[in-house]
This record gives structure tokens, C-alpha cells and sequence, in this order.
């Protein structure tokens, strides 16, 4: 696997050599680079600085396993809109990250127009930070707290995305609210996934197996994944994609969790693949839908 390489673009100071020795500083003590991960110097020696303002970090991604790849072994007809560039994303984590995993699997396989460019998380020693770290993905502990005091502030977090090129934010477990500084950052462009289909069983307090267990004790016959949009709120954003699995009578929420979670794998990774493919079309009241890959007419 090839190291990432992480790129301090030049500030403007009259001594450049102060200048890395602050980007080293800042991004040994805010940004968790994986093992193999390496910190270049960006020419600070020479006359050629860049001119962006001084309170700029430019932490850029320039080398990466998957930057390089291209899509493969994709079916049908597909339309990438304007912009038929990979998209760059950033996944939020506060667990094992399964979800996570499959984005980035399907990545690599060619089934997501896009690439994993950074992780964030707010527990730096959970599974999917580990994955991310193997896997040669930066890793950014976010939000800054008492038990974590390295961790980023909001405007600090923004800036860094800026300055990877995020395109669009993804929420795979992630459980802290999301700033409204970053929603307005990111319209519409930024998901989630519930394990419950919302508006049922959703809002503050309703994560992991809280969910399953509300689900059984309510007898509701029929429960699944919810993909939708993030706005200022827990789980109120619009609805993108759901799938529906059956509550059987004898369920336990670990039995129901896991056939939960099954769908979520796939109907995430669609979700995530149209957006990246730029066909998501939102309708005159502001329900978004998914155009389908071989049928342009056909909305889901």
C-alpha cells in the first residue's frame, strides 16, 4: 500500500522554515495520521509562496491507495451530470464504522464515484478510526472537549474540509449533532442513516439497539433503514432512500439489528453512489428522489 502524503501548502511569513514547523506541529496534535502517513515539505525554501492568508492550513490529500482509481465493473448506462469528477467525501464515525467499511469498499471497487478522503471522528480509538488508519484514510478527531482537548473546533473542522475538497459529508454512526455551521456549509450535501424507518423511532436518544428494543416493545410489524439529508436537528432532515425488513414475533433487537443492518450496507451505498453521480432530483415540495442509473425517467 502507498504512503498518503499530506501537503503543507506554503503561508505567508518572512520565515518559512517557522511556517512547517507549525504545520508539523498542528497536524502531529489535531490531525491522526495513519502510521505510513507522511508530512512533506512544499518547497518552503524556495521563493515561490503561495500567497493565502495567514491563519490558512492547507492540509491536502495528494497521494492516496484509492485516489488513483478509476471506476470499474460498473453497470448500465450512468451519467456523472456537469461534473463527472470522483467526488471527494468525509465519514463521520463514533463506532466500528461498518457502514463506513462498505462506502469505502464499494469505493474502491468502482461501484462509488468517489473516495474517502478524510474520517472524523469524536472517539479516536473506536474501530472505524482504526479501519481508516490501516487503511492509509487521515483521520480528524472532532469535536473538541475536556477528555479531548486536541480535538477540532468547528471552524477549525470547516476549514480542513475546505481544504480537502470535500464534496459531500456522510454520517455513519456518528453520534454527536452536527454543528449548524457545517450544515450551512454543506447544503444538501450532507447524509445520514438511521436504523429505523423515520420519522418512526427517531430524534435524540435513539441510536443502536435503543432503537430495535423501541421497535419490538411498540409491535410494530415492520421496521429497516432510513438514508436521509442532515439538517440543524436529529434525524428531521428529508428522506432519500429506505429499505423495509419484517419485525418477526419472536425478535430479539440484536436478530432485528442484524437484519437491519444487512440493508443498510446496500441502500447507503446506492444512496451515496447517486449522490456522487449527481442524480438526485428534488421535486417541487423538497422531497428528493434518486434518478435510476439505466432509465433516466424513472425516479425512486
Amino acid at each position: 500500500m502507498e504512503a498518503a502524503t499530506l501537503r503543507f501548502s506554503s503561508i505567508r511569513s518572512p520565515n518559512p522554515t517557522n511556517a512547517f514547523q507549525l504545520s508539523q506541529k498542528l497536524l502531529k496534535s489535531r490531525l491522526c495520521c495513519p502510521p505510513n502517513c507522511l508530512i512533506q515539505k512544499n518547497n518552503l525554501n524556495s521563493n515561490h509562496i503561495s500567497t493565502v492568508k495567514p491563519s490558512r492550513l492547507d492540509w491536502r490529500v495528494v497521494k492516496s491507495k484509492c485516489s488513483s482509481l478509476e471506476p470499474i465493473g460498473t453497470s448500465g448506462d450512468v451519467n456523472f451530470g456537469k461534473d463527472s469528477r470522483r467526488k471527494k467525501l468525509a465519514i463521520f464515525v463514533s463506532g466500528g464504522g461498518s457502514n463506513f467499511r462498505s462506502i469505502h469498499e464499494a469505493s474502491i471497487q468502482g461501484l462509488v464515484h468517489g473516495d474517502v478522503a478524510v474520517l472524523v471522528t469524536d472517539k479516536p480509538g473506536c474501530g472505524g478510526a482504526v479501519y481508516a488508519r490501516n487503511s492509509g484514510i487521515p483521520v480528524i478527531v472532532f469535536p473538541k472537549s475536556k477528555l479531548i482537548p486536541d480535538g477540532l473546533s468547528t471552524e477549525e473542522l470547516l476549514t480542513v474540509l475546505r481544504n480537502f475538497d470535500i464534496d459531500f459529508v456522510l454520517l455513519a454512526g456518528f453520534l454527536k449533532l452536527i454543528p449548524v455551521e457545517l450544515v450551512q456549509a454543506y447544503p444538501k450535501s450532507i447524509l445520514n442513516i438511521h436504523p429505523s424507518l423515520l420519522p418512526a423511532f427517531g430524534g435524540k436518544g435513539y441510536y443502536g439497539l435503543k432503537v430495535h428494543k423501541a421497535v419490538i416493545a411498540s409491535g410494530a410489524r415492520y421496521s429497516g433503514p432510513t438514508v436521509h439529508f442532515v439538517d440543524e436537528h436529529y434525524d428531521t432532515g428529508r428522506t432519500l432512500a429506505q429499505r423495509v425488513v419484517p419485525v418477526l414475533a419472536n425478535d430479539t433487537p440484536e436478530e432485528l439489528a442484524a437484519r437491519v443492518l444487512h440493508e443498510e450496507h446496500q441502500v447507503y451505498v446506492e444512496a451515496v453512489a447517486a449522490l456522487c453521480e449527481d442524480r438526485i432530483v428534488w421535486r417541487k415540495d423538497g422531497v428528493p428522489l434518486i434518478r435510476s442509473r439505466t432509465n433516466p425517467d424513472e425516479l425512486i
